[in-house]
């Protein structure tokens, strides 16, 4: 799907991720307006809202493109806002972290982002839930999440997403979790995994693809159960992972619509990089082409970061 011409737009801005917000507004709005848009409105999320009240009352406002502008969990509230309307979603990445844009292949680069804005490429796409919040890339339970809450913020802001190496080596050898397992109306089954993801696209941080066959609008959770049980284990994996392997060592992988995760014991949770509370159940669902999302073209592809060099290469005016 194709957007042309100009739409009311708003941007959904975390300003404690951006160190400049006025240059932020003037790049934003001169790149829109220099292509006939008219200018946007702005809304900054706050410590007890990170940008779902913002996105709903931009859609309230009458916004037809909402720009999401901060790091995983900006991101993710302005999902949770948009799915299930007609309003698109822009990801204009500023944290040190976000996986919808990795699996967008947007770097840093705000010029890339606005290109991708305005050369209107647009894609509907599967979001999973979890209670009341609505994820685009993944949720997980166990050693990802425990990655995360050890992930130093001042290293991130320095190395990027290498920073979370730190963040895993400190769990490598952690125990594995006692859960139960339910896939739709299946029988339920019982393993002791390292960590558990349920994903609809499969790039992690770096650009690593861990679920190599997600596709982002078949209606479909992809599930990863990962065992390993020691660092060579966990080496096989990685290297296969980086290899793209067909068959991955300790890793299980299914398709499902609804995923529900029980553990004898309280577990670090997280949805799209961004930890939400710890708990012993994760209950994971579809919703199937809920999201209009603002992608490289062709949108068509699979991979939804096809083409992301290409319009790299074209937001040069922008820039």
């Amino acid at each position: 799907m194709t957007i042309t011409g100009p739409l009311r737009s708003a941007v959904v801005v975390n300003p404690v991720k951006v160190p400049d917000l006025d240059v932020l507004r003037r790049t934003i709005t001169d790149a829109l307006t220099a292509e006939g848009w008219p200018e946007p409105m702005w809304f900054e999320t706050t410590v007890d809202d990170p940008g779902v009240g913002q996105a709903t009352r931009a859609v309230k406002d009458g916004a037809e493109l909402v720009l999401a502008c901060g790091g995983d969990g900006t991101v993710m509230a302005c999902v949770t806002a948009l799915a299930g309307t007609d309003v698109a979603l822009a990801v204009l990445p500023a944290g040190t972290g976000n996986l919808l844009a990795a699996n967008l292949g947007l770097s840093g680069d705000l010029a890339t982002g606005l290109e991708v804005v305005l050369q209107g490429g647009r894609r509907r796409i599967d979001v999973g839930a979890v209670g009341e919040q609505s994820f685009a890339v993944m949720a997980g339970m166990g050693f990802d999440a425990h990655m995360l809450d050890d992930t130093n913020d001042t290293a991130k802001k320095h190395i990027g997403w290498l920073a979370y190496v730190a963040g895993a080596v400190q769990h490598l050898r952690d125990r594995p979790m006692h859960l139960r397992i339910t896939l739709d109306d299946r029988p339920p089954f019982t393993r002791r995994p390292r960590t558990v993801i349920v994903g609809n696209v499969g790039r992690l941080q770096g650009g690593m693809r861990l679920l190599s066959d997600a596709q982002p609008d078949d209606g479909l959770l992809d599930v990863a159960i990962l065992s390993p049980r020691t660092l060579r284990h966990w080496a096989a994996l990685g290297w296969a992972v980086l290899r793209r392997k067909e068959s991955v060592p300790r890793m299980e992988t299914y398709t499902a619509t609804r995923v529900q995760i029980r553990s004898r014991r309280v577990q670090p949770r997280q949805l799209d990089g961004d930890l939400i509370d710890p708990g012993k159940d994760l209950l994971v669902t579809v919703r199937p082409q809920a999201l209009l999302l603002c992608v490289p073209q062709p949108a068509a592809d699979p991979d939804l970061a096809h083409d992301a060099g290409a319009v790299e290469h074209d937001a040069h005016e922008v820039r």
